[in-house]
């Protein structure tokens, strides 16, 4: 009797702990959520590589009308008569620009609002400021270009554009009051909360009594919050920054509602037109064409373009990651906080 009950007991006994099937089951899952962003990478990246096995480093040139290239190949057809040329520069160029520039205007309005609500702000007021950016953080983008249409393009329009230069470009594009301008104010707009937010995280992760020993040895306080908070919350500035600029990457549906439909490359030797010029970058391309998709050449194009964001995002993010180890090294406290 005494072998069967122990038998029984054994057999009673669960083969994993509750702690373990956790664990396995969190490690299913991060496993699945990398095999599905795997394969999603790869999909793209096949279904794009038509079109630059076509056009080889020149898809990244520039020559010609982008528009009429991108109608040439949605009309083309497939097989034999299908039309690949394709010269992606204007909605490269046009990228960078608005995303650069919002994400620099961003950074540096982000990073001083950030301090003024960890150290400078009244308690009253970090309790207004706090839900406020997160409110801000999670409305959608069709919001802010919804104001942008309706408030900053008229403004542009009516105050910035003369006559003269509405002239000056008539053969060429229109001056509408969708421009750069306009796409760079408002992403900067979308963008400042989510920096606010990872910013302010990372200052409030620095031992307040690092900054109080600074101010006993007679530093004052702006000073003291500036060279000892500001410089170890480093590495969440850097990802506030890499998360921001991610977004505006792959930012879409308002800069195709304020920047402007025309596939067009500002160019800064034209001084203050430059800012009012219409341009039109790879996501918003995308969102244009999507209508296209039943076209062979059409697809493969516009798959080719999510593979130049979707690469230009996995390299920002490694990028950040490298930035950051140097740091972490030295500030654990910023590290621990980004």
């Amino acid at each position: 009797m005494a072998v069967v009950d122990e038998f029984l007991l054994e057999a009673e006994e669960p083969r994993f702990s509750e702690d373990q099937r956790a664990e396995l089951w969190l490690g299913a899952l991060v496993c699945g959520v990398v095999v599905s962003l795997l394969a999603m990478f790869v999909f793209i990246v096949a279904q794009g590589w038509p079109s630059f096995a076509h056009n080889g480093l020149a898809w990244f040139a520039s020559g010609g009308k982008v528009d009429d290239q991108l109608t040439r190949i949605a009309n083309s057809g497939s097989g034999a008569h299908a039309i690949y040329t394709f010269r992606a520069w204007p909605l490269i160029w046009s990228t960078f620009l608005t995303t650069v520039g919002a994400v620099v205007i961003s950074f540096i309005a982000s990073l001083f609002v950030a301090i003024f609500m960890v150290e400078f702000a009244p308690a009253p007021v970090q309790r207004v400021l706090e839900p406020v950016i997160r409110l801000l953080a999670s409305v959608p983008s069709v919001i802010y270009g919804l104001l942008g249409v309706l408030v900053v393009v008229p403004f542009i329009f009516h105050h910035l554009i003369s006559n003269q230069m509405e002239q000056s470009v008539t053969p060429v594009i229109a001056l509408s009051g969708e421009s750069l301008l306009a796409a760079v104010l408002i992403l900067t707009f979308m963008i400042s909360p989510i920096m606010i937010s990872i910013f302010a995280e990372g200052l409030r992760a620095v031992p307040r009594g690092w900054l109080e020993g600074s101010i006993a040895l007679g530093v004052n306080r702006w000073r003291s919050f500036w060279n000892i908070a500001v410089l170890t919350a480093r590495p969440a500035l850097i990802s506030g920054t890499v998360l921001a600029t991610a977004r505006a990457l792959g930012e879409a549906v308002m800069l195709s509602m304020v920047a402007g439909t025309t596939g067009f490359a500002p160019n800064p030797a034209d001084g203050l037109l430059f800012f009012v010029e219409p341009t039109r970058g790879l996501s918003a391309t995308i969102l244009q064409y999507t209508d296209d998709f039943g076209s062979a050449p059409m697809k493969h194009t516009l798959f080719a373009i999510a593979a130049v964001l979707l690469f230009s995002s996995l390299t920002l993010s490694l990028s950040g990651r490298a930035a950051k180890q140097p740091l972490r090294r030295y500030f654990n406290v910023g590290g621990a906080a980004a």
